[in-house]
């Protein structure tokens, strides 16, 4: 593996943002204010901010490259290996897929989730971020509960979350566009998944009891979980007692305060940030930070989301960019338990972006380092072998 010197960036040590140089040796960091030493790679990062890698603990936009069109299927290894240049290109490089095992045919169903858990499983050495499963799975999916509770135990899942679409579902069925975009996913007919829904509901009763046994069972494997849309904080409390730490998208205020009060890691979507809103209608995620009521920003839905998020909530004057860009990095780290990533210091693994950040609210993606490989690069000129100092050979950019 090359050596790599990173110098003269505005780098983000701790709080501060501050001008020095990083030596990078293997996968990680060696040292901070560093010397060029005998490092085969030089990249002049003057005129560039050096931040962390992002983190993003939920994002599902591989689903478009899986199936761009409603009925429209390509090959998952073709769509993992399209999403990792993706991730990468926008500044991502560890990614937790965030895969939805519904009682759902289709794009949703066990069999999909069963293909993707094995492509990633198998093409995880030929991916420049580190890609991570996360298992969302639909609490009235009893059926999947044995096999869930295997993979768990096997190690296989790195994060799980609990989910229940299960009344929005059952309200969207009254409404045509949204009941046609749920049948075409599907693949059913109308009436095949009306039959469905009824059988699924039918069950209620059974959920409750599933939520504590494979909460048991990701506690005894060590796995995080997370809890999605809680509506009221009681529902955040007793997703807390199951040692459900995260909560993902609550959707008020109050719930945020409950999660926030216990020291409960807090989840939204870094598109609610970029856009100024949520596209539901329901909390701000600008507002819940300048209150202090959101510790993590995640991709969701749109991958370019995260590194946009942290410069606008600079741009707006709601965080210092510092302290945003922790939302997206060392605070996803933390709260995944990756406490070797997330920050820039001597030991810790070397994922590192160079950022031109010189025009408001469009950050540009000069190059970005992955577990100490050069993985993306727009600028070649910033790039120096070891015969050649940067700062004899470019001028200021």
């Amino acid at each position: 593996m090359t050596d790599i010197f990173i110098e003269g960036g505005r780098a983000l040590i701790g709080a501060e943002l501050v001008e020095t140089s990083l030596a990078v040796s293997g996968p990680d960091i060696a040292r901070i204010d560093a010397p060029r030493g005998r490092a085969q790679l030089a990249i002049d990062a003057r005129n560039l901010l050096v931040l962390p890698g992002i983190v993003d603990l939920h994002g599902d936009a591989f689903e478009r490259q899986m199936m761009p069109r409603a009925g429209v299927d390509f090959p998952i290894d073709v769509a993992l290996a399209d999403t990792d240049r993706q991730v990468i290109g926008n500044g991502i490089t560890t990614v937790f897929h965030a895969t939805t095992w519904s009682w759902e045919p289709g794009l949703r169903s066990g069999d999909n989730a069963r293909r993707l858990l094995e492509a990633i499983e198998r093409q995880r050495p030929q991916f420049c971020a580190d890609t991570r499963f996360h298992l969302r799975h639909e609490t009235y999916n009893l059926d999947a509960e044995a096999e869930i509770g295997e993979w768990l135990a096997e190690g296989r899942v790195d994060l799980f979350a609990f989910n229940d679409h299960m009344d929005g579902t059952v309200a969207d069925t009254a409404k045509p566009r949204k009941r046609n975009r749920m049948v075409e996913r599907t693949g059913l007919s109308a009436e095949d998944f009306d039959a469905v829904v009824a059988h699924v509901v039918s069950r209620a009763a059974e959920v409750p009891a599933s939520i504590n046994r494979l909460a048991a069972a990701a506690r005894a494997a060590g796995v995080r979980m997370l809890s999605h849309d809680d509506a009221t904080p009681a529902m955040r409390r007793e997703f807390r007692d199951l040692g459900v730490t995260i909560a993902e998208f609550p959707i008020n205020e109050e719930t945020a305060r409950e999660a926030a009060h216990h020291g409960d890691a807090i989840v939204y979507g870094a598109p609610n940030v970029v856009r100024g809103g949520s596209h539901t209608g329901w909390t701000r995620a600008s507002d819940m930070i300048a209150k202090g009521l959101c510790s993590v920003l995640a991709s969701d839905y749109y991958y370019p989301a995260p590194l946009l998020a942290a410069f606008r909530l600079a741009a707006d004057g709601v965080l210092p960019l510092a302290d945003a860009w922790r939302l997206v990095s060392a605070a996803p780290a933390q709260a995944t338990g990756l406490s070797d990533r997330g920050i820039l210091a001597a030991g810790r693994r070397a994922d590192i972006l160079l950022v031109d950040g010189s025009v408001p609210l469009r950050p540009r993606l000069v190059a970005v380092i992955a577990a100490g490989r050069l993985v993306h690069v727009c600028d070649a000129t910033r790039l120096h072998g070891a015969a050649t100092t940067p700062r004899e050979a470019v001028g200021a950019a």
